[in-house]
């Protein structure tokens, strides 16, 4: 059921993928936090795991929302898409740093960190916006921030087409080629991160368009 902006609201959905917004922002500081500062690692993978259980707490919490909610703000289907797609994003930097500490990267590409502070700046602007998502009076404002989204992310693929063209530079010996082959596997997970972000912020866009 979709409400126009003339029927009763329930913000209690704004309030939890507010929530959702500002987890996937914190997740992605720790990453910066843990590449830039490359120090006390398990403790900081342990902080981004952290997160990520409690982004999987906030999204349990829409799903039961939805369950019991005879009133929506939006189509259900476009809540559970939002839902998963900000699950799907703080995974993705949740793997990144649980693949730094699984495959003992003693020194992250100086690119991961570049990345993560593309995501980093992503999150915020979802953060930024996502109190705003049932409120379309605010659509050119959301569109704004989308358009920023879509802007990182550009500059992100650009990090992630540099180390494509030099990760097996100089590679000759078998461990150069297991070390740069999972740096390339963690760069791509935080580049999945950072597309994730970009995707979050076109199905908000979307949502508020249809109900505009």
């Amino acid at each position: 059921m979709v409400l126009s902006k003339f029927m009763p609201q329930n913000p209690k959905f704004a309030a939890r993928f507010a929530d959702a917004a500002r987890n996937a922002h914190a997740t992605a500081q720790a990453l910066v936090d843990l590449l830039e500062n490359y120090t006390d690692v398990e403790a900081k993978v342990g902080r981004v795991l952290d997160l990520e259980h409690e982004g999987d707490r906030i999204g349990r919490e829409v799903i039961e929302l939805l369950a019991e909610s005879f009133i929506v703000p939006f189509d259900r289907e476009d809540i559970l898409s939002l839902n998963h797609e900000l699950d799907d994003l703080v995974d993705d930097m949740e793997e990144a740093a649980r693949k730094l500490s699984l495959y003992r990267i003693e020194r992250p590409l100086p690119q991961m960190a570049q990345l993560a502070r593309v995501v980093e700046k992503q999150c915020a602007l979802l953060a930024q916006g996502m109190p705003l998502i049932e409120d379309v009076g605010r659509v050119a404002e959301l569109r704004q921030l989308a358009l920023q989204i879509r802007q990182l992310e550009d500059e992100g693929d650009a990090i992630s087409d540099e180390v494509s063209r030099h990760l097996y530079d100089g590679v000759t010996e078998v461990p150069q080629m297991i070390l740069a082959m999972r740096s390339g596997e963690i760069v791509g997970l935080i580049e999945d991160a950072s597309d994730q972000a970009q995707r979050v912020a076109k199905t908000v866009e979307s949502i508020l368009l249809k109900n505009a």
